[in-house]
């Protein structure tokens, strides 16, 4: 059965501000010595690093199964010998020190991996053959594959063609358009078994500064991941091949070149918090300089019909 538009709620805790009125003699001292963390509070810690990381779990477990091994092996030569807190925390930090744990880009990336999509564009040339015109990416907002994508993808495609990230090559069509924010929606005309849709977020909590991850197949090449900050919000842009300003844009710095256009713009959780629609290019070569567009999630949902956050 599929699933309607999976939607994550802004999770960023309140701040209070320095000289805020009705602070009391509860406020926390700037230069109050923290309290130390309960062994409690540390080995839950510990837990759910285990789960960020499977492959850091299992180490973990082969580890705690060894001292099971090594104590049980005591207990028949020496006696019984209960295995301690003291014990499983050795064994917790031994694995949490030796083992690579992957990055939070790198745990985001591979959480919104499922949903990009390669986008191809096909026209036909002067004697009449089908001819690739360019490539971009897009990101599956509902189950039923319904994908959102720039509009300069796929706007003078006479064939429109999708590959999933399971492989899955599939026809498209253009259901929506949202011109003013450079935004298509596509449906799938072959939609995998297990296709998996992205979680979107509000952007409203955010504040530049915060860590973001494009994934994308820039020049064609990918899904390609890269890694940066969000730089501000409320950007204008005007592509140099077009007429058309878009306002109310998020800037950020994560690396993106043309095929990056139409694929997504994610928190460290993996959730989408803009569509990619443009690079600052003051130049003819069309790379990367630092500073790149893309449309807030808000808006992008809205093209597809999709209730606001």
């Amino acid at each position: 059965m599929r699933k309607p538009a999976l939607y994550s709620p802004s999770t960023r805790p309140g701040v209070p501000k320095a000289g805020a009125q009705g602070a009391g003699p509860a406020a926390v001292q700037a230069d109050a010595p923290a309290a130390p963390i309960p062994r409690r509070r540390r080995w839950r810690a510990a837990a759910a690093r285990w789960a960020a990381s499977p492959r850091v779990m299992w180490s973990a477990l082969a580890l705690l199964a060894a001292l099971l091994a090594a104590s049980a092996w005591q207990g028949s030569a020496n006696g019984p010998k209960a295995l301690t807190q003291k014990d499983i925390d050795a064994a917790v930090l031994r694995t949490l020190t030796t083992q690579n744990i992957p990055s939070k880009a790198a745990r985001a990336a591979e959480k919104i991996r499922p949903a990009v999509v390669r986008v191809m564009s096909f026209g036909k040339d002067k004697k009449g053959e089908e001819q690739e015109m360019g490539v971009g990416t897009g990101v599956v907002i509902v189950d039923k594959g319904i994908i959102l994508t720039n509009l300069h993808v796929v706007q003078h495609a006479q064939t429109i063609k999708l590959v999933f990230a399971d492989g899955t090559e599939s026809g498209a069509s253009i259901t929506g358009v949202q011109a003013q924010n450079d935004l298509a929606v596509l449906q799938a005309h072959t939609i995998p078994d297990d296709l998996i849709a992205a979680t979107m977020r509000s952007t409203g909590d955010l504040v530049p500064g915060d860590e973001v991850v494009a994934v994308g197949f820039p020049f064609g090449i990918g899904p390609s991941t890269s890694s940066g900050v969000i730089s501000g919000f409320d950007r204008a842009f005007k592509s140099p091949e077009g007429e058309q300003e878009i306002g109310n844009l998020i800037q950020f710095d994560a690396a993106a070149n043309p095929g990056n256009s139409g694929g997504p713009l994610v928190t460290m959780d993996g959730e989408v918090v803009g569509i990619v629609t443009g690079i600052l290019n003051p130049t003819s070569h069309r790379t990367f300089l630092g500073i790149g567009f893309a449309v807030p999630i808000e808006s992008a949902a809205s093209a597809a019909g999709l209730p606001p956050f």
